[in-house]
C-alpha cells in the first residue's frame, strides 16, 4: 500500500517509484503472492488522465511485470475518507466534496479492503494477476450520506459542493504539492466522468459494511472525540 506523500515531486515517483524497490525484492526473495490497495478504473474511457489513479495502475502493472501472483484490491472512494472531515461535521454540521450532490457512488470501508487482503493471502490457491473489485453494499449520493450521517448523529448535517479550483486551492493551503494536488482535482474529475462506473456489482466481491453502520461504529466515536 503506497504511503501518502502530499509534497510529491511527481506522481510516477510517489507511487511506481516507491514500489520499484519491493518488486526487485520479490523476485530476489521469491515472494510468491502479493495484494495491492489500488483502485477502480481499468478499462474505463478516463483511467489515462485520472491523476493519483492513473498512477495507481501503474503501479499494479509493475508488481505484475515482476512475475508474482498478484491481486490489486480495485477500490472506490473510502468511506474512511470522510473522518477527515470531522471537525466541520461536528462543529459546523457540513462536509464538502467535488461530485453533484445527487450523484450515486460506490464507497468502501477500508475495514472490508483489510478483510479482503486477510482473505487472498491465507488462500494463496489463486495465480496470475488480475484485480478484486470492492464497490460496498450501495451505491450512495452525497446527499443520502449527509441524511444518513443526521439521523446516526441525530442533528442535520448537510453536504455542500465545491468546485475542482476550490477542492485544488484546499490541497495546496495544506501544504500538499502542486503536481499532488493536481493529481488529485484528475481523479475527481475521472470519478465524475465514470471512473469508478466500470465493473457492475455482479462482479465485485463481497464488502458488507453499510454506510450508516460504518457512521455508527467509526464516525460517531470520531465525531464526538
Amino acid at each position: 500500500m503506497v504511503p501518502p506523500d502530499p509534497g510529491g515531486a511527481s506522481l510516477d515517483a510517489a507511487f511506481s517509484g516507491f514500489t520499484q524497490a519491493a518488486a526487485k525484492a520479490f523476485t530476489a526473495h521469491g515472494v510468491g503472492h502479493v495484494v495491492g490497495v489500488s483502485a477502480l478504473g481499468r478499462g474505463t474511457a478516463v483511467a489515462g488522465r485520472a491523476g493519483h489513479v492513473t498512477a495507481s495502475l501503474a503501479m499494479d502493472d509493475l508488481i505484475a511485470g515482476s512475475g508474482v501472483a498478484y491481486r490489486a484490491l480495485a477500490n472506490p472512494s473510502f468511506m474512511d475518507n470522510l473522518l477527515w472531515q470531522a471537525n466541520s461535521i461536528r462543529e459546523d454540521g457540513v462536509f464538502t466534496g467535488t461530485a453533484a450532490a445527487d450523484r450515486r457512488a460506490a464507497t468502501v470501508a477500508t475495514r472490508d479492503i483489510a478483510a479482503a487482503a486477510a482473505r487472498l493471502l491465507l488462500d494463496r490457491s489463486w495465480s496470475g494477476a488480475g484485480e478484486v473489485a470492492l464497490l460496498g453494499p450501495e451505491d450512495l449520493s452525497p446527499n443520502d450520506m449527509a441524511r444518513i450521517v443526521s439521523e446516526v448523529l441525530g442533528r442535520p448535517v448537510r453536504y455542500e459542493r465545491r468546485s475542482l479550483g476550490q477542492a485544488r486551492a484546499v490541497q495546496i493551503a495544506r501544504g500538499v504539492s502542486e503536481v499532488m494536488a493536481t493529481g488529485f482535482v484528475d481523479m475527481m474529475r475521472a470519478k465524475d466522468a465514470g471512473l469508478d462506473d466500470g465493473v457492475p456489482r455482479a462482479e465485485a466481491a463481497a464488502s458488507p459494511t453499510t454506510f450508516r453502520v460504518w457512521c455508527e461504529q467509526v464516525l460517531v466515536p470520531a465525531v464526538g472525540a
